[in-house]
Parts: C-alpha cells; structure tokens; sequence
C-alpha cells in the first residue's frame, strides 16, 4: 500500500543528480528501491486501479519509469535519470506522442497533470487545425481552467505566431507541445497517502482535457499546411 514518499526519496534523487556513475548507484541500489522506485511502483497501481474502475471505457494502461537511461541518451545525461514518472494513457507500443496522465518525482519536488507525451509538429498542427474548425469546445475548457489556481498551462511556444485565434484560445494555440499541470517543492502531502487522493482528484478534474487531446487522433491527416 502506498504511504507515501521520504525525506530519503529525495536525498537518493538529489545524491543521483550529484554522483550519476555506477559505484554511487550501486553502493545506493536499496534506497532507490525502498524510497523511490517501489513507491512509485505502489502509487501507480494504486492509481490505476481507480482510474480503471471510474472510467473503464477509456481501456487505459500503466507504465513506470526505471531509472536506468537509455544507453543511446546516456552521453547527454549520465548513467540514470534524476527523475522519474509513471504515466497512464492509451495502451500502444509506442509510448511517445500520445496525450496522457502524469506523476512525476525530481530533487526539486512533484509534478503530476495531463497533456501531450512528445507530441509532433504534426499533431499540433492537427490540433490547430481542429481550434481554427471549432473552436468553441476548448473555449469551454480554456474557461475552466481559469476559475481555479491548482492547474495551469505549460508547453513550448514558437515564436512565430501560427494563426489568429480567439483571445481566450491565444495561450493554447502557439504551442509546440501542451501541458495542464501543477509543480509543487517536497511537502507534507507528498510524504503521505493523501498524495494519492491528490492526484487522482486532479486526474478526474483533468479527464475532459485528456479526452479532447484523445480525439484529435481522430483529426484527418495533415497533408497541407493553413
């Protein structure tokens, strides 16, 4: 069951971030298991298992990071990650660029929301494409996001504009990649189940976003650019 995470979730990840070769990691392997890996292995079944019976017909799956890098990335940042996250969303051998829900655990604290995993430019550009046909039901869902302070709008913006929108879509439409998430420093929550309750609390606020993201897969290719 999960208890939440430790004061040693983060001195591990801290001291990762610090010492990234295999002699620290070694010496340091049953910490990464005890604080940060089986936790996080815990909290996402958990969450799972909700998210899987509060809304079966969305046939979502879990997937837990590890900490050990891709041997093709390891040059640019170390043996191991400093992070790590699970995500849930649509089962697929691939698991990038698809929308998804999010937990994510670093030295500096929490993070946990809803949006694009590695979109493509093709599939904003989908995405624009679908704001400029019909705008109104992201109009709609730009407006909740504004009556509370919990969630916000994250994701690379280009510097070009890509099309004129209107003023309330303007935040959403220049975007190379779009996230809803909130970020917090290590707290009591997070030392808690009540971490639990948190996320899943957000992931159902956050369900219509996802579910807007899910349908632009259903958006015709892209064979021109507007």
């Amino acid at each position: 069951m999960f208890q939440g995470f430790s004061e040693q979730t983060i001195d591990f990840l801290w001291g990762i971030r610090l010492n990234n070769h295999r002699d620290w990691f070694l010496e340091h392997k049953q910490d990464y298991l005890d604080h940060l890996y089986n936790p996080l292995k815990e909290l996402g079944a958990e969450l799972m298992e909700v998210v899987e019976e509060e809304f079966p017909k969305e046939e979502l799956q879990l997937k837990v990071a590890r900490i050990y890098r891709d041997v093709r990335r390891v040059k640019y940042g170390g043996l191991y990650k400093d992070h790590l996250w699970l995500v849930i969303r649509q089962p697929s051998e691939e698991w990038t660029a698809r929308p998804a829900f999010y937990f994510e655990i670093f030295p500096e604290g929490y993070e946990y929301g809803v949006g694009y995993y590695c979109a493509r430019p093709v599939q904003m550009e989908q995405y624009r494409r679908r704001i400029l046909r019909d705008p109104k039901p992201l109009e709609r869902l730009a407006r909740k996001l504004e009556t509370q302070e919990l969630f916000h709008l994250e994701g690379e913006e280009y510097k070009r504009s890509k099309g004129e929108c209107s003023p309330v879509l303007k935040p959403w439409f220049n975007r190379k990649s779009i996230t809803i998430c909130t970020a917090h420093e290590p707290d009591e929550r997070m030392t808690s189940p009540a971490l639990k309750e948190d996320i899943l609390e957000g992931f159902r606020w956050l369900m219509p976003y996802y579910r807007y993201f899910k349908e632009l897969e259903l958006e015709p290719p892209v064979t021109d650019r507007f």
